[in-house]
């Protein structure tokens, strides 16, 4: 059996992603990627959230280095929080937050 390091540096080099790697948000990528193949929690990669959140956030400030589909899914996210469609959050993203 594997390793995760050799099964994540397997993923990381699949042609696939190799776009997303060398972009400008190439090192977000692959920290948000590795994070989630190697999260062991319940619900996968619930551990990883601030990653990918710097990933998205990376690629709000470089929306030329991706594609039309990528950003359109972002605008597609972006109009279900407008509508009235009601999205459950994850059990793990519902803790008591401190109020201000």
């Amino acid at each position: 059996m594997q390793s995760i390091d050799v099964k994540v540096q397997k993923a990381l080099d699949c042609p696939c992603v190799a776009d997303l790697k060398t972009g400008p948000c190439g090192n977000g990528f692959i920290d948000a990627f590795s994070c989630f193949l190697r999260s062991t929690e319940v619900e996968k990669g619930s551990d990883c959230v601030q990653p990918f959140i710097a990933l998205q956030n990376c690629i709000k400030e470089n929306p030329a280095a991706f594609s039309k589909e990528i950003l359109e899914e972002e605008e597609k996210d972006e109009e279900a929080e407008k509508s009235n469609l009601k999205v459950r959050a994850p059990a793990w993203s519902r803790e008591s937050k401190p109020k201000l």
